[in-house]
């Protein structure tokens, strides 16, 4: 497959660099010109193409007949990093190419979602501060995502939980809803939180769909796999 990765030199990109390779996929990256060094690791197995995320040239350019789009939106600053990303990936990738997109448990599809307590004072005080401090704004991953969901395109929305390092503990399994006891633990193995992203891309079971996803190996998903739970649309591993 010919893979476009937007956000290639974070750490979950760079998680999604190595498993897209471990598949054999074409891996072109997009990432600032300031974070090229942090690629070194690829060379000679990658394409670098350095620039803004949100840089509608940029990713005219990078997503030019590709197959797949993997997308990190982040929503760094106050000036629509997110959005921007998002719209010009939609806009610019072929018709029929897979693209996926990663975000929080914190952006709901339809309103479904039931939050934990400890999340939602998070999200209050992360909502209130974080654009005062001119750091981030929620509300521009939010929009993003709603262009997604609104988009004919063949897009996922992976949202993750709380994130930790670690050796790979498997693909995670997911639910359409935070909140489902599966979820409970909240906690994914970054590594893995990639290997989900670059998975989703050969699922079409997950086209148009929003998975909050948990380590397989978490209490609360061997709890559920323990009590026989039935798999079929809510989750898989």
């Amino acid at each position: 497959m010919k893979l476009r990765i937007v956000g290639a030199a974070g750490k979950l990109g760079r998680y999604m660099v190595q498993h897209a390779l471990d598949r054999g996929h074409e891996v072109v990256g997009v990432c600032r010109p300031k974070s090229v060094g942090k690629l070194d690791a690829f060379k000679g197995r990658i394409t670098v193409l350095p620039g803004a995320t949100d840089d509608r040239q940029v990713i005219l350019q990078a997503v030019a007949g590709c197959d797949g789009v993997l997308t990190v939106l982040v929503p760094f600053g106050v000036h629509g990093l997110a959005t921007g990303t998002a719209q010009a990936v939609l806009d610019f990738a072929r018709p029929g190419a897979r693209l996926v997109f990663s975000c929080g448990w914190h952006i709901t599809r339809d309103g479904k979602d039931v939050y934990p307590r400890s999340l939602l004072w998070q999200a209050k005080v992360f909502r209130w501060l974080a654009p005062r401090l001119r750091f981030a704004d929620l509300g521009d991953q939010e929009e993003a995502c709603r262009r997604i969901f609104a988009s004919p395109t063949r897009w996922t929305v992976v949202r993750g939980s709380d994130l930790e390092e670690g050796p790979s503990e498997g693909l995670p399994v997911w639910s359409e809803h935070v909140g489902d006891p599966i979820l409970a633990s909240n906690r994914t193995r970054r590594i893995d939180f990639a290997l989900f992203m670059v998975a989703a891309l050969e699922n079409d079971a997950l086209v148009h769909q929003a998975p909050a996803i948990v380590s397989c190996r978490a209490p609360s998903a061997l709890a559920h796999a323990a009590a026989g739970s039935a798999p079929p649309l809510h989750h898989q591993g």
